[in-house]
């Protein structure tokens, strides 16, 4: 997987994917406009992270490359890569448990907090792409 070269972009299949852990420098992208939402994306090696109309949705410490992120009523799914082992924090419904899944092995039933997010890390150093799935 390489890195996202415009910051976020839009995939054919609808999906969208964001990030770019090689930058020295942290860049921004505004107002980019996808299925009726406006999202806003600041990355570089140190964090990334994503709104959607202003609102939290996913961040990731240190900076990672999301691709085909998507949502639905019942969870988020995405493919995460990065040079080292990632804290993902992922905003989702308020006091709510979910089913996370990485590489398809599902490590366990998390809750989300007041605010409704999610917090899990990820093994990402030397291995490649890994696919998250959360599901209520």
């Amino acid at each position: 997987m390489s890195v996202v070269e415009e910051l976020l972009r839009e995939e054919q299949d609808g999906t969208i994917s964001f990030g770019n852990y090689e930058l020295p420098a942290k860049a921004k992208l505004d107002n980019f406009k996808h299925g009726g939402d406006v999202l806003k994306v600041k990355t570089f090696k140190d964090i990334t992270k994503l709104e959607r109309n202003e609102m939290f949705v996913y961040e990731s410490v240190p900076g990672t490359v999301v691709t085909h992120f998507v949502e639905d009523e019942n969870g988020v799914e995405f493919d995460v890569e990065g040079t080292e082992d990632a804290q993902i924090t992922v905003g989702l419904e308020d006091n709510t448990e979910y089913n996370v899944f990485v590489n398809g092995v599902e490590i366990g039933k998390m809750s989300t907090n007041l605010g409704g997010k999610l917090n899990l890390s990820v093994e990402l150093e030397g291995k490649g792409p890994s696919k998250v799935k959360i599901t209520k």
